[in-house]
């Protein structure tokens, strides 16, 4: 195996301006693919990915694509594509986190179907489209949680839906392309240090009693388990849900 695994392969990192999806872009290009990412509002973040994916001596380029409309996923993919001339590899990371409880006259329900719409709706329009540009030997890797199979706290209820339904999705996609030697697996974490889910104050004391390791995760080590996923040697690997959480569902 070449330190360059993924050397000539192209990859498209929904969210890849910061978190996790920043860190997965930065392996799959330290591993030698050309990565373009996707975001929101942050322009100025995804500028400096970019340059950090070019330091690698690969491609790089970022578009603006909200996740929310899915009907901006087919010229999302069509911009790829035409910028890169192939797409191998789909990293779905763009996510949002909104709480509440179902009986709550309070909860906001505009922020709640937005969740929807960029954690589900979203995936599915980009992975539709991306499905039909890939060959042989693609990759779909989609981020999950742990809270698609348990919901430990109070107020999750939406989030985890969402969450399951792309665990779900990935079982059934892996058996639609199949046929076609894609690869489709998720990747569900629990507690890793990003904007999102910061690693400080009770929250994040509370989380961390909860795992095995004691500890958060860091980006680096779920963009591990991502490029690993994502390359040459998970070619058996399809229809699976890989836990990336410090042993929290142990």
């Amino acid at each position: 195996m070449s330190h360059q695994p993924l050397a000539g392969k192209v990859a498209l990192v929904t969210g890849g301006s910061r978190g996790i999806g920043a860190a997965t872009a930065l392996r799959l290009a330290d591993d030698g693919a050309d990565v373009a990412i996707t975001y929101v509002s942050s322009a100025e973040q995804a500028k400096s990915v970019v340059s950090r994916i070019e330091q690698h001596g690969v491609r790089g380029e970022a578009f603006a694509s909200d996740q929310a409309d899915p009907q901006q996923a087919a010229s999302l993919v069509d911009k790829v594509m035409a910028a890169f001339g192939r797409l191998d590899i789909l990293v779905n990371n763009a996510g949002i986190f909104v709480t509440g409880p179902i009986d709550a006259a309070e909860t906001d329900l505009e922020a709640m179907d937005r969740q929807y719409a960029v954690n589900v709706a979203g995936v599915v329009a980009v992975t539709r489209a991306a499905a039909k540009v890939m060959g042989e030997g693609g990759r779909i890797v989609s981020l999950s949680s742990t809270a698609a199979d348990r919901a430990v706290f109070p107020n999750l209820g939406d989030y985890s839906a969402t969450k399951a339904a792309i665990t779900a999705y990935t079982r059934a996609w892996a058996r639609d392309l199949g046929r076609r030697g894609i690869t489709v697996n998720a990747v569900q974490t629990s507690s890793i240090s990003t904007d999102m889910n910061p690693d400080v104050g009770s929250f994040a004391d509370v989380q961390r009693s909860m795992n095995a390791l004691g500890r958060f995760g860091r980006p680096e080590e779920m963009a591990a388990a991502i490029a690993f996923l994502a390359g040459p040697e998970a070619g058996f690997v399809t229809g699976a849900t890989l836990n990336v959480d410090g042993g929290f569902s142990a």
